[in-house]
């Protein structure tokens, strides 16, 4: 068996209903999962490429754009209340099976997130490759603190803070930093991650990226927010760190 370091999946299903058909619909003139794969292959720092779909439409749209490996996704993994989980994990054992190799670090790049660059990949990765942590994921900046103006409505219909703090905030600088998880970029060790399939361990670190590279598609109206970004040109401005206390 060849042992090759680095594989990339891309899991993207067919149904969407905030979205209809978001994964190939075409955003300035490229199908949305085509920037994903387009970020993957210019990063230049993976053995392989895997897109995972249960739609064959989305399988024939990655097939052009070159990709290492296609996956047809079982309809279990596919449902409106089927987890990302246990697809990634169906991909990266299927991708290890057909090319009869062993990776040891998994990346999965969400479909729905064409503002990433693909130096945002590298700088998550040499995270994991330099700490040894189990996991990286990637956020930006929280617009709201959950210890300052993020309310919650509790089962007696009483809204309050989401988090309370030892010490009263007068201001939001001074609350403990928060983030908005952008669902962009999840790094993981191969074998931790299939040893404890998850997103949140107790070494998990944070790569924080700019808020206009950190937009989701999940609404139409996320949609003509990445549109007026990449028009604009302003998603490239700004760097990647690592979060520290």
């Amino acid at each position: 068996m060849t042992k090759l370091n680095r594989v990339c999946t891309i899991c993207a299903r067919g149904g969407s209903k905030g979205v209809k058909g978001k994964n190939i619909r075409s955003l300035n003139g490229v199908p949305l999962i085509g920037y994903t794969i387009k970020h993957a292959q210019s990063s230049g720092i993976f053995d392989a490429i895997c897109v995972s779909s249960d739609s064959q439409e989305i399988l024939d749209v990655a097939e052009k754009f070159s990709v290492d490996l296609i996956v047809e996704r079982p309809s279990e993994l596919a449902s409106d209340t089927a987890g990302k989980i246990p697809a990634i994990v169906h991909a990266l054992q299927t991708a290890e099976q057909r090319l009869h190799t062993s990776f040891s670090t998994l990346v999965d790049l969400d479909a729905t997130s064409p503002l990433r660059l693909p130096e945002d990949i590298a700088k998550a990765v040499e995270i994991l490759e330099t700490t040894g942590c189990s996991n990286v994921i990637t956020g930006c900046p929280a617009r709201r603190s959950p210890y300052f103006n993020l309310v919650e409505m509790e089962h007696s219909g009483k809204i309050a803070l989401a988090k309370h703090c030892t010490q009263e905030i007068k201001r939001r600088q001074d609350a403990p930093k928060c983030f908005d998880m952008n669902a962009s970029i999840y790094v993981w060790n191969k074998a931790k991650f299939l040893a404890n399939p998850g997103v949140f361990y107790e070494d998990t670190r944070l790569l924080v990226m700019p808020a206009a590279r950190s937009v989701d598609i999940d609404e139409e109206i996320d949609w003509l927010i990445v549109e007026t970004i990449m028009n604009q040109g302003i998603f490239g401005e700004g760097t990647s760190y690592e979060a520290r206390p």
